[in-house]
């Protein structure tokens, strides 16, 4: 099990997958190809729980930079994901029921890293 897995077990993930908004699609042309989604909420999560900074994401570990991880949970915080996973999480019977850690983590994300954002 890779760090993405631990970071992001697949019953977050489950959940996560059905409040996201779909990704925009770009015109033809170039540019680089857009991370998952399951490697940048792990990077958020990383970010959220180490206290480590956006610049100071590792990279290597996750696959996006700190600046596109940002620019994800922003986008994610703008289109109201965190409160709609909190809810699924809190309320929902089922996967969530065995999600212990994201109870309080979900909070923190968006606390800690829109203060890191500033």
């Amino acid at each position: 099990m890779g760090i993405v897995e631990r970071l992001v077990p697949d019953e977050l993930w489950e959940l996560f997958q059905r409040v996201v908004p779909e990704a925009p699609t770009r015109p033809q042309g170039g540019g680089r190809r857009r991370y998952g989604d399951r490697e940048v909420l792990a990077a958020i999560v990383f970010v959220a729980t180490s206290g480590c900074t956006w610049q100071q994401l590792p990279p290597t570990s996750f696959g996006p930079s700190g600046a596109t991880a940002h620019r994800r949970f922003a986008e994610w915080s703008q289109a109201g994901v965190w409160s709609r996973l909190h809810h699924l999480v809190l309320d929902e019977p089922g996967p969530g029921d065995q999600l212990a850690w994201p109870r309080c983590a979900i909070d923190s994300i968006a606390a800690r890293a829109l203060k890191k954002a500033d």
